[in-house]
């Protein structure tokens, strides 16, 4: 597969290339990333011909929105396309004496404030104007509107009813009046998807955790709901926060934690099919999401520039249908899960 190859993203006039470049990292996720190093990620990047760039104000409390802007500066306005998140904006901490920056290993001393009204997801837009250097961006993601973020669920709740009122009023303007091409939203777990189908008119979801090489659930039911609509997928997370990038190592990574057991016991056996056609983890964890046509984008994150390039030559190996085919003999992949030819 070429990075550089663009599909369209559901319904909109947004072509993103078909992989992009995910700024949690850069926000200092798991370890702390000197600035040389952000930048010359995003230069690793462009050098491979990836024009589509995801940010979000939660990754580094603003550390990878300024970063991102940054290092995309001189580049010509028009030549790439930029995504990052509203539902939350950033203030000074109340108690800077106790703050912490966690769970980023660096970032910046902001608190974070969730709102999802009118007010709220205008803040957020025009924050990130200022952090990014932009007039305006191209899609805008609600973020973590789900249990992981907003327990108990009269919460959670409460915040869709805050974005259903007043919220989504203002992505509809700012898509109107030409500050964004998209509206989408991160989708952390299964059940959402049909929650902001029933209540919104969506461009496009960024799909994390739930559709892997190592779940496919959504398969089900809630894509083929967004498939009817028109409605585009960008996948994130593609390794399911490190373990299949690095394979089932100690202390490798699932889902932002130490990997369960069973977690473990399934990617070893996904890598042993892997190894039995010569072909890395990560570059069927990279190309696996892309066999579904709904699939415009898998942006992995990267902290050092030898990630992106070790990512890229990833993404350009060439995979047998046998590979697939043996997936799913062996139960490891969903019979119904389309696959890259």
């Amino acid at each position: 597969m070429n990075p550089a190859d663009t599909r369209q993203l559901g319904g909109t006039d947004v072509r993103l290339t078909q992989m992009g470049f995910g700024g949690a990292s850069i926000g200092e996720l798991f370890v702390n990333v000197p600035e040389e190093d952000a930048f010359a990620c995003l230069r690793a990047a462009w050098d491979a011909g990836i024009r589509y760039f995801d940010t979000a104000p939660w990754y580094g409390r603003g550390l990878s929105e300024l970063r991102t802007g940054a290092g995309l500066r001189d580049r010509p306005p028009g030549e790439y396309v930029l995504s990052t998140k509203v539902g939350r904006w950033l203030r000074p901490p109340a108690d800077p004496a106790r703050f912490s920056t966690a769970p980023w290993t660096g970032g910046l001393r902001f608190e974070v404030v969730f709102d999802y009204s009118y007010d709220g997801i205008m803040r957020a837009y025009e924050q990130s104007q200022l952090r990014l250097g932009v007039t305006r961006y191209d899609l805008a993601i609600i973020h973590d509107l789900d249990l992981g973020y907003h327990r108990p669920e009269q919460r959670l709740t409460a915040h869709f009813a805050q974005l259903a009122a007043s919220g989504f009023r203002a992505l509809s303007e700012l898509k109107r009046a030409g500050l964004i091409r998209g509206i989408g939203a991160g989708i952390n777990a299964r059940g959402l998807i049909p929650r902001f189908l029933d209540l919104f008119d969506m461009d496009f979801f960024l799909v994390a955790m739930p559709y892997t090489l190592l779940h496919q659930e959504v398969l089900q039911d809630e894509f083929p709901r967004c498939v009817e609509r028109g409605v585009g997928f960008v996948i994130g997370a593609v390794f399911s926060s490190g373990i299949l990038a690095t394979g089932a190592a100690p202390r490798a990574h699932y889902n932002y934690a130490s990997a369960p057991p069973e977690i473990l016991e399934r990617v070893r056996r996904i890598e042993a099919v892997c190894v039995r056609h010569n072909v890395p983890l990560a570059a069927a964890a990279l190309q696996f999401p892309l066999g579904h046509p709904s699939v415009a984008s898998v942006i992995p994150g990267a902290s050092r520039p030898e990630q992106v390039r070790r990512n890229v030559a990833a993404f350009g190996q060439r995979i047998p249908q046998d590979l697939w085919a043996e997936l799913k003999t062996e139960n490891l992949l969903r019979q119904d899960a389309p696959v890259p030819s």
